[in-house]
């Protein structure tokens, strides 16, 4: 097969029942048929793994376009099986749907029909107006399985939460890990459960009105348990990534490479019913094809799932508006990008620390306000730190194609001691942002624990041999020394140590704190619920803004019918605007500012003395804080 024939029909020498062209698959009548891309081999066995010395053996045949496929009539559910290659090494399947020893053992044939879905009634989600919560499933709960998350999905309702986006499930070496180092791309990790689990979460979430989204990697794969080479080297390509080689889509025998991966995209969709994927360092995938893989990836996450709607999210370091521009506008048809420039200023603004990839970023006022309006703020401007243009331009995107965040997975660890914001910051500026972040109209992301100041670390852990995890330590510890504050030797050797299981447990959020640290929910749950309800800031009508001095702003959200919304902030010192010539500051004709939510009310953790007024020549706002305000008649 050349790199330019691609397909996403099954081929026609294949069974009727096939949902995929690779990997092993249940016959209805029993048995299973395989099929493998391994060019270059001779032969390919199918390798029942038994309790006898030598497994049993079914050569498949070639197909002579370097797939192999066959019937195995004594293979079920549950059988564990390698691919014997040439008559010498066994393999994992590259498409193996489970590990139950982890990467280096035998694939295990899973039943996808057995589970018993309940969500049909579920038309999946479409990204206006989610709101997005990322977990690590190792760390959210105690015992960091699938169905334990099942016991906290009232908790996210109650929250507000829409959409709830797993962190990399795909099987990786070792006993905890990120995930972004997976090698078994179609099988749910052995450490959260088995695939029915996973399905078992995802049917729950849709009974909570939840919908879930999955991180995938298709920039690399991780270095320990990777046998795809093993089967061919045109997997990975010439050209590398900041975590090692590329994956081939565009080079020498590029067509069955996009095929795994393009599949593997189908495959989530399909057999657990997500309803979309995160892709990871889009920035870091090689692709000079027409259309590239990105499209294409999207196109087969729909195509999956035509009677639901699904979303695909894509990190892009680069900010490429392209990706998620409609194709027939020239784009990629993705849904959304998230917004690393929303974090960098808030996180300027909040602790004044504006070193390595901040030092672009003043946390101004007119910051914030260019983010809500226009999303990315660098959009082709001249970036300091990277010396060269960031971005593109993306005025003409909508407003949930950005996905804000105060946290995440990764802005956490690098705070070198996993610290949160609420652990950098004052109390008070990370209320305003919350503020900020949850009632803007592009789309909000929370990190676990976040809506209950969770006391718990998010640090960089990953388990490995000695060698490789000496290796990963001190490329952690490379990648951390760009912020001045840690590369000094006390800084770096007071970093946790990725490999030591104490770094994995202390992240493990303490669920007991929701109660502890209840002003914190309360404002979280409190601005959801004005984001979901309140008559104006649900249907985010046309916003303005304007700079009212040096960290105060006020944003204005103009209603057809006159009830206009207004938030004003201030990140510093009590602030009083006398006078006061802003046109945003005037209330629509016969009607006045009433504060709907102000984060400085004591139930917050807010002083409450007076958090914001107005007379008619001026304006005064408590020291960091917001409020909201909304248009009411004179009479009300």
């Amino acid at each position: 097969m050349s790199r330019h024939e691609r397909s996403s029909a099954l081929p026609a020498n294949l069974p009727p029942w096939r949902r995929y062209p690779i990997g092993v698959e249940l016959a209805p009548d029993g048995g299973a048929h395989a099929r493998v891309w391994a060019p270059g081999k001779r032969t390919v066995e199918f390798a029942a793994v038994g309790d006898a010395d030598r497994d049993a053996l079914t050569p498949l045949d070639s197909e002579g376009n370097g797939y192999f496929s066959g019937f195995v009539r004594s293979a079920s559910a549950g059988t564990r099986y390698r691919f014997r290659l040439d008559g010498a090494e066994s393999y994992p399947d590259p498409a193996s749907r489970f590990q139950p020893g982890g990467p280096h053992g035998p694939s295990e044939i899973i039943d996808a029909r057995a589970f018993a879905w309940t969500d049909a009634a579920w038309r999946g989600i479409e990204l206006p107006g989610q709101v997005i919560y990322e977990i690590h499933l190792g760390t959210f709960t105690a015992a960091g399985k699938f169905r334990d998350v099942i016991a906290r999905l009232p908790d996210l309702v109650d929250l507000g939460v829409t959409v709830l986006e797993l962190m990399p499930v795909a099987d990786f070496a070792g006993r905890f890990g990120w995930g972004y180092d997976g090698v078994d791309l179609f099988a749910p990790s052995r450490l959260y459960g088995r695939p029915d689990d996973l399905r078992a979460l995802v049917d729950a979430a849709h009974q909570h009105e939840i919908g879930v989204i999955l991180d995938v990697v298709y920039n690399h794969l991780g270095p320990d348990g990777n046998y795809l080479t093993c089967f061919s080297n045109d997997y990975l390509s010439k050209a590398t990534t900041e975590w090692g080689d590329a994956i081939n889509f565009d080079g020498n025998d590029s067509a069955p490479v996009r095929e795994f991966f393009l599949t593997n995209a189908r495959y989530w969709i399909d057999e657990f019913h997500l309803d979309g994927l995160r892709l990871d360092a889009t920035q870091q995938i090689w692709d000079r094809s027409s259309p590239n893989i990105l499209r294409e990836i999207g196109e087969a996450v729909r195509a999956a799932a035509p009677e639901r709607r699904t979303i695909v999210i894509a990190e892009n370091e680069l900010q490429l508006a392209r990706l998620v521009r409609p194709i027939e506008r020239g784009g990629d048809g993705l849904d959304a990008l998230w917004n690393d420039d929303f974090h960098h200023t808030a996180h300027v603004a909040a602790t004044g620390h504006a070193e390595a990839y901040f030092t672009g970023y003043r946390g101004s006022a007119q910051e914030f306000i260019s983010c809500a309006k226009y999303g990315f703020l660098y959009q082709g401007e001249w970036y300091e730190w990277q010396h060269h243009g960031r971005g593109t331009p993306a005025l003409d995107l909508e407003p949930p194609a950005f996905v804000n965040y105060l946290q995440n997975h990764d802005q956490v660890a690098n705070s070198s001691k996993g610290a949160r914001l609420h652990q950098t910051a004052s109390p008070g500026r990370v209320r305003a942002l919350t503020m900020i972040l949850l009632l803007l109209p592009q789309t909000p992301l929370l990190f676990q624990g976040q809506e209950f100041a969770a006391s718990a670390p998010f640090l960089f852990f990953a388990d490995h041999h000695a060698e490789l995890s000496a290796a990963v330590r001190k490329g952690r510890a490379d990648f951390l020394r760009q912020f001045a504050s840690i590369n000094t030797p006390e800084g770096v050797a007071a970093l946790d140590d990725p490999a030591d299981p104490e770094t994995f447990v202390r992240c493990k959020l303490d669920w007991s704190e929701r109660a502890a640290h209840a002003e914190a929910l309360h404002l979280h749950r409190d601005l959801l619920a004005l984001r979901r309800h309140d008559p104006v800031l649900s249907r985010q009508p046309r916003l303005d803004g304007a700079v009212i001095g040096d960290h105060s702003f006020v944003l204005r959200w103009f209603d057809p019918d006159g009830a206009d919304r207004l938030m004003v902030v201030n990140l510093r010192d009590r602030y009083n605007a006398q006078p006061a010539p802003e046109p945003l500051l005037a209330a629509p004709d016969q009607k006045r500012w009433s504060v709907l939510l102000s984060t400085d009310d004591p139930k917050y953790g807010g002083w409450g003395i007076a958090p914001i007024g107005h007379t008619k020549s001026s304006w005064w706002i408590a020291g960091e804080s917001a409020a909201i305000l909304a248009a009411v008649s004179d009479d009300a």
